[in-house]
Order: structure tokens, then C-alpha cells, then sequence
């Protein structure tokens, strides 16, 4: 949103915000807001940043705490029976909300329609907040709406986990704990919804359960979208605007026995990104191309004419749509004690200590064999690689 790397850690936008308030240093401009300024109306919905409705305080929904100052003509967040954004991110069928995760159930799906889950109500307002910009043919408008699940807990109306109910699932891809100095962790988020006593890692037909739950959200997630895409191709626009469907980080279903995200290993850091434009030549095409989610504000800039800023860490995607089988540039990220940098063979994680993981992408092994030892060379330029990217 920023198109800069930030501090690592979720209050990252509110530090920037607290900056822009003091006025003691010079802040760049974030993506809505450069779009605000270049003639947008912008609106927000949902969980775009950090807290859904990106306000904080208590049960973030206090107005002098913004995450994105200047960024939104309108910020909406609406809670329905889930009372506030805080209940809303974890709020499970009909207004229940999270209190204490342990007596909580990590899954659930009940009986009814889109709007007895969260996402019902977001998806909902997007849809109104998109008919009204949309009869506004003489000022474009850039809005951004942010669905919740599949975030935990895996809640969604039972229609959606029907489909997945019975079938045969795929096995969890290497599911051992990895040996040696890794980011593994032990799911400490998931782990708290600990009503059952049960570890997916040990009760196999648990572990399953998840997993259906987890790809009933994923299809709930998708019809909320899909009712926007509806609306947008329902007023016209979609004539002449650009679709962006991005998810800011993976998820672990088992793999390398981690139940969340939080680790820097490629099912935590591989992220959906999918963009459609009127004039895109090869639709429905994907591209093997390793890219940044900052590659977005500069993309959405060059698709729509107006100038980069130069500040933006990121880079256009615009040759990559125009010929998906055009090379992508690394991508890194980073935790607190930890940053990693991808390229289209290896993965190399630097620990603060300077303990090295190295991981072949070319082999089966993947993630699961740590071969630094053997490619010291490789080493050293992926570290020079990622020092340069983060300095």
C-alpha cells in the first residue's frame, strides 16, 4: 500500500501514521493517496489494511487513530451484528465474535446465507459503494475492498463446505517438522483455538477437517469477490477498468508441520495476484514470473498513465501481462530476526546470527534440504542481492 518495505511487525502503518501526524519528517505518499491526489475518488472497504477499516484503539474502530491518513475519501467498515472491526475480523455465524480463542472452535460452518459470516456484510457494501462511483463516468475512482477469510477462524456458510464434504483430499506435501535452524514455528495462532485438545500435526482426520474448512472459506472468499465483478460488468465499467485480486500472504496447511502463516518459507510467502485489464492480450494465461506485492503501485500507475513516483521500491508488471513468459526480479521479505530473498531457482533466508538457509528450487527437494554448505559462492550473492534490495 505504501510501496516502500517497512518495519517488520503489524503496527508498521500506524508508526507511519504517528510520523505524518508529528510532521517531523517528510512521508511519501501511499497508493490511494497518490491516486487521490492524481484525481481519484478512493474508497475503502473492509480489511485493506491491518485492522479491518484500518482505525485502532480497542476494538479499532476509534476515528483519531488512522492507519493511512489522507489515503480515503470514504473508510467504511461495516460490523453488522458483530459489533465492531475487532469482532468482525474473528467473528464467527450470527454475530459471534472472539473473546477468548480457547473457547472458541477453530472451525465452523452453519446453515444460512452469505450474510450470516462476516464477509457477507463487506462484500455488500462494496457492491453500493461500486454502483455509486460508477455512475460517475467523468471521475475515475480507485476502490479497495478487503475480504477477511480465509483468516482464522475457518467459518463460512455450510453451502460452501458441502463442496469439499466426503472428498478425497491430496497428502500434505512434507509434512515434517524441518530439521535444523529453520522459521518454523508451532502454529501458535492456530494453536490457540484449542477447544478440542487436538493437533492436526498428530489426528490426521483432524488435520482433514481443516483443510475442508479452510478451502470452504477459500470458495466463500470467491463468491464475495464475484458478487463485485457482478456488479462492476452490471454498470458497465468494467469497460474500462482495472482488476487487481491479490492475497498479502500464504498459508500453511501442514506443510513442514506448520498450521498459519508467519514463517519465510514459500507457502507462507506465496500469495495470490491476479490482474485484468480491457486491453490484456492473453486472458486467463499465468506466468511463472517471481514479483512483489509493491509491484502493484507501480503496475496500476503505468496501466493507467499516470507517473511513478519515484520513491516506489516496486517494479510495472506491464511487460509480464503483456507476455507472461517474460522474467520476473527477485522478492524478499523479512520478520524480525530473519529476511529472505527468492529468485527463480533458490530461496536463501539470512538469520540475524548469520546462520544460512539455501533452498533449490530446480529439485524435488525443494524447501526441505538446506544447501548452503555446498553453494557458498551462491551464498554470498544472494546476500549481497538482499543487502542491496533492503538498504
Amino acid at each position: 500500500m505504501t510501496g516502500n518495505y517497512g518495519p517488520a511487525g503489524n503496527n508498521a502503518l500506524f508508526l507511519r501514521a504517528k510520523k505524518i501526524k508529528n510532521g517531523t519528517e517528510k512521508i511519501n505518499q501511499s497508493m490511494p493517496e497518490w491516486f487521490k491526489t492524481h484525481g481519484y475518488t478512493t474508497v475503502s472497504v473492509g480489511k485493506v489494511s491491518h485492522h479491518p477499516g484500518g482505525r485502532g484503539g480497542k476494538n479499532w474502530n476509534d476515528s483519531t487513530q488512522i492507519e493511512m491518513p489522507n489515503a480515503w475519501d470514504k473508510h467504511l467498515m461495516p460490523v453488522a451484528e458483530w459489533q465492531h472491526p475487532r469482532g468482525m475480523m474473528h467473528g464467527l455465524a450470527n454475530g459471534e465474535i472472539r473473546v477468548k480463542p480457547g473457547d472458541m472452535d477453530v472451525f465452523q460452518t452453519v446453515e444460512g446465507d452469505d450474510n450470516i459470516y462476516p464477509d457477507g456484510a463487506i462484500a455488500e457494501e462494496a457492491v453500493k459503494q461500486l454502483g455509486a462511483l460508477a455512475t460517475d463516468s467523468d471521475k475515475p475512482f480507485f476502490l479497495a475492498v478487503g475480504i477477511i477469510k480465509p483468516h482464522l477462524p475457518f467459518g463460512a456458510p455450510k453451502s460452501y463446505f458441502d463442496k469439499y464434504d466426503g472428498i478425497t483430499l491430496p497428502e500434505i506435501e512434507h509434512p515434517q517438522k524441518p530439521e535444523g535452524k529453520t522459521t518454523w514455528h508451532g502454529s501458535s495462532e492456530f494453536m490457540k483455538y484449542n477447544r478440542w485438545g487436538k493437533n492436526p500435526n498428530k489426528d490426521t482426520a483432524f488435520a482433514d477437517d481443516v483443510r475442508r474448512h479452510y478451502a470452504a472459506c477459500v470458495s466463500y472468499a470467491d463468491a464475495q469477490v464475484g458478487k463485485v465483478l457482478a456488479e462492476l460488468k452490471r454498470t458497465g465499467a468494467d469497460k474500462n477498468t482495472i482488476v487487481v485480486l491479490w492475497g498479502d500472504h500464504g498459508w500453511h496447511l501442514g506443510e513442514h508441520a506448520i498450521w498459519g502463516k508467519h514463517s519465510l518459507f514459500e507457502e507462507s510467502l506465496h500469495a495470490p495476484l491476479i490482474i485484468y485489464y480491457p486491453e490484456i492480450t492473453h486472458k486467463g494465461a499465468s506466468s511463472n514470473a517471481i514479483v512483489e506485492s509493491l509491484d502493484i503501485f507501480p503496475t496500476l500507475c503505468d496501466l493507467t498513465g499516470i507517473e511513478t513516483p519515484e520513491y516506489t521500491s516496486g517494479t510495472s508488471l506491464k511487460d509480464i501481462l503483456a507476455d507472461p513468459n517474460t522474467n520476473g526480479h527477485t522478492a524478499i521479505a523479512y520478520t524480525n530476526n530473519a529476511s529472505t530473498i527468492r529468485t527463480s531457482t533458490h530461496r536463501m533466508t539470512l538469520h540475524k546470527d548469520g546462520f544460512v538457509e539455501l533452498y533449490d528450487h530446480t529439485t524435488t527437494e525443494k524447501e526441505t534440504k538446506n544447501v548452503a554448505e555446498e553453494y557458498p559462492e551462491l551464498v554470498e550473492e544472494l546476500k549481497n542481492a538482499l543487502k542491496t534490495r533492503l538498504d
